[in-house]
């Protein structure tokens, strides 16, 4: 089995800090490398892989702002479906511009849905419906006009993830600081519990960071680290006595959430999209709908055994059970005729 995988060229794969699709497109391409299988990752060049990397674009956009997205993105896309015959399958993860090749080649496509950005962007994916396969990351984030060949839930590398029985006394909100993601509702409910808060994150809007983060920041209470690699994400999270995720949207999939549990740390998050499939209430975190029932989670985080939290992720959301997972699925589609 060959397979071309399609990573986004925003961030290098892995990524050294932010990235979550390149992350989770990095952990697929070594699990399947791992398994024997021939893997060719189209990412940008300084990307890392243990199958063969091809790349026309140096380094993802966002790291160099020299580089014109679109430009590149056209450029990136189109290396893989001009040498689409030399795979026996195509694994797109880079949204619906690649889904408008698709109908141009013969070899399978098969796209991970790594949420909807917009309701606009719909009628690609239901342009292409049943001529791809389409994967969900979670049931939530499944679009009623669309087929899908199954859900597959991200997963992680528990060797990067060190369990914490005893964590410190402060809570975290570990995101990208955007309205939808909410810090300032982090805020809010650290300060009612009088706990000390840790922000982490890429910021990704300006304003909301000036007025609802910036201007709130006091040592010893509210703290931003900024944008965090993975050494200090694992310190961050398993310090944590609660990973605060008081959300506005419906997430498709929370990777910091399962980080989190790796770790031992439980998720206090607003019940919105995909969040009953990654908590149970009560027993590796606490799902609610406002800020004042999050403050009384605060209240009974001791509540929660951390050792479950690690026992979760351990039976539901490794790298190791994704890459069977889609190993599957591939077999599926090359039964198929698409």
């Amino acid at each position: 089995m060959k397979i071309a995988m399609l990573a986004p060229i925003a961030w290098r794969t892995p990524p050294l800090h932010y990235g979550p699709w390149e992350s989770v497109v990095s952990l697929l391409t070594e699990g399947l490398v791992a398994r024997g299988i021939d893997v060719t990752l189209f990412a940008t060049g300084d990307s890392e892989t243990g199958g063969t990397l091809r790349s026309v674009c140096a380094q993802g956009y966002e790291e160099d702002r020299n580089i014109i997205p679109k430009v590149w993105e056209g450029l990136h896309i189109s290396e893989v479906f001009e040498h689409a015959d030399e795979f026996d399958l195509i694994h797109n993860h880079f949204d619906f511009l690649p889904l408008t090749y698709s109908a141009l080649v013969s070899t399978p496509v098969i796209t991970t849905i790594h949420g909807f950005s917009s309701p606009g962007i719909l009628p690609v994916y239901e342009k292409y419906n049943r001529r791809t396969a389409y994967v969900a990351i979670s049931d939530s984030d499944r679009a009623a006009k669309l087929d899908y060949i199954a859900t597959i839930h991200h997963g992680i590398d528990l060797k990067h993830f060190d369990f914490r029985a005893q964590p410190d006394d402060y809570l975290l909100f570990f995101g990208r600081i955007h309205p939808e993601k909410g810090a300032k509702e982090a805020i809010a409910i650290a300060r009612a519990c009088q706990k000390p808060l840790i922000l982490a994150g890429i910021i990704q809007d300006d304003a909301y960071f000036k007025q609802y983060v910036e201007s709130e920041l006091k040592e010893g209470q509210v703290d931003y680290v900024g944008n965090v690699g993975p050494v200090r994400r694992n310190q961050l999270l398993g310090g944590a006595s609660a990973l605060l995720h008081p959300i506005s949207f419906n997430e498709p999939f929370g990777l910091s959430i399962i980080e989190a549990m790796a770790c031992g740390t439980p998720t206090i998050a607003f019940n919105r999209g995909s969040m009953p499939e990654l908590i149970e209430h009560g027993q590796n975190g606490f799902l609610v709908n406002t800020s004042a029932e999050a403050v009384e989670c605060v209240a009974q985080i001791a509540t929660i055994d951390r050792t479950q939290c690690r026992q979760t992720v351990e039976e539901r959301f490794t790298a190791d059970r994704m890459a069977e997972q889609y190993i599957d699925v591939y077999k599926q589609i090359l039964k198929m005729e698409m």
